[in-house]
């Protein structure tokens, strides 16, 4: 089954996405699992990352976060200067319901205050995004624990301490949560001593991971309506739509968003700001009867293939489940993963799914 045909199942089944692994969760005789004894290093510093590092702390465990970038957030990166609200620059939708902010924070004592709205099938923030939401609730407790601009080159488990080599220097740890792009674990920028195991490179190697684009433009008037869905075939190839960037914002600006993955990338991806705009532009002009051009006033763009610690959007929707669930497997008891990527193989890529990989790889490190 792919990551679609399980959406549309729990959409036929008029059932929300599951919550499989719910953040408050016990053991089976309904005892909390014991909190990890020893060290933890967790690499990559985006909602896996960030989510595993927030409930080692909860447990007063000791870690520390290496992010490549200057920058928290990997994905859930926004730009703050375009408009009047938050652009969503890679992560954007809720898809999944509203109780998963309450799981992820995992502590009954704060309060949640996050408006969402509607869109369907999903839904978006209102004036906020999923990098604000980690902005207030999670990263506020452990900002202190991560270390930026740290590069990962090789991780050594071969031994009773893993050695964890940077281009700044080594660290060890008895425990390593890798929570770092697929991609950067498919083109080789880690090296693993002892090689991983077959199994896990074949996941990590026949994974389809789409390019990542997205753009938004600021019309002068909405000639748009809700935007314009491409039928992108196969389905395997990826997908392509613009939306109205500006609904359920506390704007009065006219903002279309364009959210592209996979093969259709490649019509954006090498072109200049001028040579995108008019690019676009044309585009729109065509499907909206000449109406684009005249209302324009600004854009800007995200290309994600570009991002030299991301590399790439996200793996397709259209992935074999077994592969994920491969992707999602720890190694020798040593190395756990967490991210969107690295699930289960019940659903994948979105937000929530990487919290709650990584409430899975917290979970199994006492194992």
């Amino acid at each position: 089954m792919t990551r679609e045909e399980f959406i549309k199942m729990c959409g036929i089944l008029g059932v929300g996405l599951p919550l499989k692994f719910s953040l408050m969760s016990c053991s089976s005789d309904d005892k909390i699992n014991e909190p990890f004894k020893g060290k933890v290093v967790i690499i990559g510093a985006g909602a896996g990352g960030l989510s595993a590092g927030y409930l080692l702390n909860q447990q007063g465990v000791d870690f520390e976060i290496l992010e490549a970038s200057p920058v928290y957030g990997g994905r859930m990166k926004i730009n703050t200067s375009f408009t009047d609200f938050p652009i969503p620059l890679g992560a954007e939708w809720l898809e999944t319901s509203t109780s998963i902010f309450e799981e992820i924070v995992n502590d009954a004592n704060t309060p949640i205050n996050i408006e969402t709205v509607k869109d369907a099938p999903d839904r978006k923030f209102v004036n906020s995004s999923w990098y604000n939401f980690f902005e207030q609730y999670i990263v506020t407790s452990i900002a202190n624990k991560i270390a930026y601009n740290t590069i990962v080159n090789a991780i050594d488990y071969s031994g009773d301490k893993i050695v964890i080599t940077t281009q700044n220097g080594q660290h060890t740890a008895d425990k390593v949560i890798v929570a770092v792009p697929l991609k950067i674990l498919q083109d080789g920028d880690i090296k693993f001593t002892p090689t991983l195991p077959q199994d896990k490179l074949n996941a990590i190697n026949d994974a389809p991971i789409w390019d990542g684009f997205k753009a938004f433009f600021e019309f002068s008037s909405n000639f748009y309506g809700d935007g314009f869905e491409f039928n992108i075939t196969p389905a395997s190839d990826g997908q392509k739509l613009y939306y109205d960037a500006s609904l359920g914002q506390n704007t009065s600006k006219h903002i279309l968003g364009l959210f592209v993955v996979g093969k259709p990338v490649l019509d954006y991806s090498s072109l200049s700001k001028d040579d995108l705009k008019n690019f676009i532009l044309n585009e729109l002009d065509n499907i909206y009867s000449n109406q684009a051009t005249p209302n324009y006033v600004n854009h800007i763009s995200q290309n994600w293939n570009n991002e030299p610690f991301i590399k790439s959007g996200y793996l397709s929707d259209e992935a074999d489940w077994r592969t994920v669930r491969e992707l999602g497997k720890p190694v020798a008891n040593k190395i756990h993963f967490a991210g969107g990527a690295y699930t289960d193989g019940n659903d994948w890529v979105s937000v929530h799914t990487a919290a709650q990989s990584a409430k899975k790889a917290v979970e199994e490190l006492s194992n």
